[in-house]
Formats: C-alpha cells, structure tokens, sequence
C-alpha cells in the first residue's frame, strides 16, 4: 500500500487484515528459497539450451599446417564499403590448439599474432 491509500482511508487499507497479512508475509518468506531454486533450474536449462542450438549451428574449421587461408579483415582496416572483406592467402604454420593458428604470407613473413578459425577460411586457388 501506498502513502495516500494510509491517509485517505482507501477500501484497501479498510479491509486489510493485519493478522492474515503477517501470515501471508511468513509464508511467502518460507517458499522464497523454493522459488530461488526453481529460477535457478530454469535459468540452467536456457543455458543448455543456448549452448545446444550454438553448437549445432557450428561448423568445426580444422586447418593443417601448410593449408592455404585468406584472414577476415575487421571494419577499421575496411577504407570504403566495396573494400574486400578478405584478404590472403596466407600459410597457416602452427596449430596451437582451440582454433589458434600462427600465419605467414606466402614469401615467408610471419604475422606477428595469432588468429581464431573463425577469423579464417580456406583459399582455394
């Protein structure tokens, strides 16, 4: 309730019960962990969820080494909208492990970081 419902005398505050209120008010309390661990299942299974409808739409890219990849190039490297989105090829040298790959260019200067699978496409020539 409300300020103004308390002074004004509202049918509201009129036909409140103070007895069934404290009641209501212990019981509530006592169904609150239930209702925290009822939200917490919930919240684990859209996780899973999540995670399932991910991973089926993922699509593994394993290179090996000495495979030919053109790299993504991210918006700021772009100098208009008609800039190619990919560049390359490139020679992946090492396979790091979790879609980590060291590159080099096809003269045989090394990119000085590491790229992500999802960064990275096969070239085909």
């Amino acid at each position: 309730m409300i300020l103004v419902e308390i002074q004004e005398n509202s049918p509201c505050f009129q036909n409140i019960v103070i007895e069934e209120s404290n009641e209501e008010r212990k019981v509530n309390l006592d169904l609150l962990d239930e209702a925290r661990e009822e939200a917490r299942i919930k919240a684990e299974a859209l996780k899973r969820r999540v995670k399932y409808k991910y991973s089926s739409k993922m699509k593994p890219r394993p290179f090996q080494v000495t495979d030919l990849v053109m790299r993504k190039v991210y918006p700021y490297q772009l100098e208009n909208k008609l800039s190619p989105t990919w560049i390359g090829p490139f020679r992946v040298i090492e396979a790091l492990g979790n879609g980590a790959y060291r590159l080099e260019t096809l003269e045989g200067g090394a990119i000085p970081r590491t790229w992500n699978a999802t960064n990275l496409k096969f070239y085909f020539s």
